[in-house]
């Protein structure tokens, strides 16, 4: 029998009412109607319950979402969807450097950009962070611990390998089964596919055929063209199936969509950071377009905060900007914190410090997934060793946080562990992405994410370790296109010729 995963109504409903105990609606009536009917709770960690759930249950959880799609968040007001909405509560952006030298003003001095080599470096960082991750994803903390362990890898510092690893241990906590093969020190051999490498390859593709005027309807387009659908995942997935419906986007991330604020649509954001170097407000719209297809609320704001974040660290010098935290830091205030405006400092180069606070300037400073950015920043500055070592305590305490409530592929908790190995690491390439993977969760796309920023502010692919670059042979393999093969020194070429 034929599974399919992340889109069978009986499975999403259960997705749905944990979405909706989020967000503060109330779902209590569903979730006793559904219970009573046999339902069963959201699968854990797969996209499918295990056994397959009772396909008389399809009509009723069908009924069931359309039910819940009608309920509103109390939250809306602090996290809204639209763009100018969005726009309307964030702190006023540093003025751009470009516009700048068009009006003479003070930024033209900082308006000198990353060349090839920081794109190359970053574009190896995403490589590298999400290979790292990949034979462990879907593993609990525990899990991904006891391996490192068991192979004298902990604090985690190296690829991760089969040699020498207990055999019990091998059992209780098995590789991903589909990296297995293609992501241990003894096998690497190439960047193997991913799509946390897939979607920036897209997104070059979008800028090199439509430019920085497309449309959401662009992206929903070129995903129809270019992307299998089986290299779909969570709410990718279920936006493709909407699109096959013909529902059009917007709404495609809205219909029986309950992944709509999971981590999808920030491995999306990269390329429109490194094409927007030293103008996070402008990345973050482009990454706006590009995330409502299949997400809202939190979920865009994964897109538009990596994408800010990148495109100030892809500027050499910056004009240092201060987002002032809101004044209220529950997410049920009724009332949207003010942001005070932006403070201007001197010309400065940028600092992994910097490029976060950046990143949180073109979002909602009252959203959940701000909070959850300045939560993983302060937990890592409150670590007193700054040790690799010390990190696991940060670790414990994000997961105290997020692990009961959310599932791992959510946005929140990943973007509190990618904030804080970033803090923690102080920017540094190694440590970044080896204190995101250790950290659990979405393993390869927090290594990905991390290893781009990093690498990006690195500089240079000479100054990332050969351990990690040399067994990715400047090749990478995908689906997409006409991509598969290509190196990633030429990925920064095309990248750099799509800057806008």
């Amino acid at each position: 029998m034929l599974r399919l995963t992340w889109v069978q109504p009986e499975d999403l409903l259960g997705h749905e009412l944990r979405q909706a105990a989020q967000d503060g609606r109330d779902a209590s009536g569903v979730e006793r109607r559904w219970r009573e009917a046999g339902g069963l709770p959201p699968p854990e960690r797969a996209g499918a319950s295990p056994p397959p759930q009772d396909p008389r249950l399809r009509a009723l959880a069908n009924m069931l979402l359309d039910e819940l799609a009608s309920t509103q968040s109390p939250l809306r007001a602090l996290e809204p969807t639209s763009l100018p909405e969005i726009k309307r509560l964030t702190p006023r952006p540093a003025r751009p450097a470009r516009e700048d030298r068009e009006r003479g003003g003070p930024g033209a001095a900082p308006a000198e950009t990353t060349g090839t080599k920081s794109l190359h470096a970053s574009w190896l960082g995403r490589a590298v962070g999400c290979l790292l991750g990949k034979p462990v994803e879907k593993l609990p903390l525990h899990g991904i611990r006891a391996i490192a362990k068991s192979t004298s890898n902990w604090p985690l510092s190296t690829w991760f390998t089969h040699r020498n690893l207990p055999q019990d241990v091998a059992e209780r906590y098995p590789w991903n089964r589909r990296s297995r093969s293609t992501s241990l020190a003894e096998n690497i051999d190439g960047m193997p596919e991913d799509d946390d490498l897939n979607y920036p390859l897209l997104g070059l593709l979008l800028l090199r055929r439509h430019g920085a005027a497309f449309t959401t309807a662009d992206v929903a387009q070129l995903w129809l063209d270019e992307l299998p659908a089986g290299r779909t995942f969570t709410a990718e997935r279920i936006a493709y199936r909407n699109l096959l419906d013909g529902i059009p986007p917007p709404d495609t991330a809205v219909h029986h969509n309950p992944f709509r604020e999971w981590i999808g649509a920030q491995i999306r954001a990269d390329v429109f950071g490194w094409t927007n170097p030293g103008d996070p407000a402008r990345a973050a719209e482009l990454a706006h377009a590009d995330a409502t297809l299949t997400h809202t609320a939190n979920g865009v704001y994964g897109e538009m905060f990596v994408a800010g974040a990148i495109a100030h660290a892809a500027a050499r010098t910056t004009t240092a900007t201060h987002a002032a935290a809101p004044t209220a830091t529950t997410p049920h205030t009724a009332t949207p914190p003010r942001a005070t405006p932006t403070v201007h400092a001197a010309a400065t180069p940028p600092t992994i410090h910097t490029t976060l606070n950046a990143g949180l300037s073109v979002i909602p400073p009252g959203s959940r997934y701000a909070q959850a950015i300045r939560f993983g920043i302060e937990t890592a500055r409150a670590e007193p060793t700054g040790t690799p070592a010390g990190f696991a305590c940060v670790v414990d305490t994000l997961h105290a946080r997020y692990a009961h409530d959310h599932h791992w592929v959510h946005v929140l908790p990943n973007a509190a562990l990618l904030a804080a190995a970033l803090t923690h690491a102080d920017g540094d390439f190694t440590g970044s992405i080896c204190r995101a993977v250790s950290g659990g969760w979405d393993t390869d796309s927090n290594g990905a994410t991390a290893g781009s920023i990093a690498g990006l502010l690195a500089g240079s692919p000479d100054a990332i370790d050969d351990c990690w670059t040399t067994p990715l042979k400047n090749r990478l393999a995908t689906s997409v296109a006409d991509f598969d093969g290509i190196g990633f020194d030429e990925l920064a070429r095309l990248t750099q010729e799509a800057r806008t």
